[in-house]
């Protein structure tokens, strides 16, 4: 099937919406409606309004795989912002089957950037150069203790890849390197530890609930050693589940600052989100609208009679793409997207703060 639709251009999003990244998932997917909606309300490309069409992966792999297949049977051109490692590696296979695009997954993985996957178009920046950012940064503010914790999985062994380079780029070593069971962290002994041997800073690398646990164990151990966090967590939720305890929280961006107005594509999301009655968005939204206006820019591109999966891949590879003051770029021999690393700090708002 080639994906064409005379009534509606489809885009196809398979994500956990429910599960344990299911907040930061809804918060993606509402962003890249609200840019859709946009265009739409402006007539769509060429008269043809685009849809984004969804599907529960639960967070696993093989129930990605077969919502994807679901997906493609619907028509959609592509896929988009697909989340975490696993899911996403499961997609793969479906993606060359069917000649099926996977744009934005919201993913760091290096075993998706190297070699390059011909029908994955990466914007976000890697997880070892966020795990590098965070370092630094810590780095920067004059803490030299320094302890990873991670969880034990190809997500934190590659994000840790990144957190061991910033060190050694400092010149320092961490104290400890130590690893916990994504489905059982049972962080609170090591977080004991940690208090008692009077670290400075813990980079905390697992999804949300384990982070949570850990932050809360380390605080009830009465330390107060700074705790950085990777952008899978960059979301409402994570703070709200954090509690009390958020404040002082450090977790990487991999998009600017959502509430600075200065920047070109944040003062046209935040434009359109107050249209649309809301006052702020998201990390999580930020990305969800930047992946967005990928995918329109590149609908763009694509000639009225090359409107299908392959036309759309064709339109991507070579191109330099402006979504708001980021340029992003393609070719065959390189989807990495962009570079952009910074870091926030949870602030006594709940907000995150650059």
């Amino acid at each position: 099937m080639n994906g064409a639709l005379a009534q509606s251009l489809r885009i196809g999003m398979v994500a956990g919406f429910s599960g344990p990244v299911a907040g930061i998932v809804q918060e993606s997917a509402e962003g890249a409606r609200l840019y859709f909606d946009a265009v739409n309300a402006q007539g769509g490309i060429r008269g043809q309004n685009i849809e984004l069409l969804t599907q529960d992966d639960r967070y696993d792999p093989a129930t990605a795989a077969a919502a994807a297949r679901a997906l493609a049977g619907q028509g959609v051109l592509a896929l988009m912002l697909s989340r975490g490692t696993g899911p996403t590696e499961g997609l793969l296979p479906v993606l060359k089957e069917q000649r099926l695009p996977l744009i934005a997954p919201a993913t760091g993985a290096s075993s998706l950037r190297e070699p390059v996957q011909p029908w994955v178009y990466h914007l976000r920046a890697s997880y070892q150069r966020e795990a590098e950012r965070a370092v630094k940064h810590l780095a920067s503010i004059g803490v030299r203790r320094i302890t990873i914790v991670q969880v034990n999985d190809p997500f934190g062994n590659d994000a840790g890849k990144g957190a061991i380079k910033g060190l050694d780029d400092v010149k320092l070593r961490a104290q400890a390197h130590l690893r916990f069971d994504r489905n059982k962290p049972d962080l609170a002994p090591t977080m004991r530890a940690i208090a008692k041997a009077g670290i400075e800073a813990v980079v905390l690398i697992g999804p949300a609930y384990a982070v949570v646990e850990g932050v809360n164990a380390l605080r009830a151990a009465g330390s107060t050693a700074h705790v950085a966090t990777l952008s899978n967590n960059a979301s409402g939720e994570f703070v709200k589940a954090l509690g009390e305890n958020a404040r002082g929280v450090i977790v990487t961006q991999l998009f600017p600052y959502e509430r600075s107005t200065a920047n070109p594509l944040v003062r046209e999301a935040l434009g359109l989100a107050k249209a649309a009655g809301r006052n702020e968005l998201t990390p999580a939204q930020l990305e969800g609208f930047a992946a967005a206006k990928l995918v329109v820019e590149t609908l763009r591109r694509v000639g009225a009679k090359d409107v299908g999966r392959e036309g759309f891949a064709k339109a991507l590879d070579g191109a330099r793409i402006d979504i708001g003051g980021l340029q992003v770029s393609y070719s065959e021999k390189d989807h990495g997207g962009l570079e952009f690393a910074d870091v926030s700090i949870v602030g006594p708002d709940g907000k995150f703060w650059r």
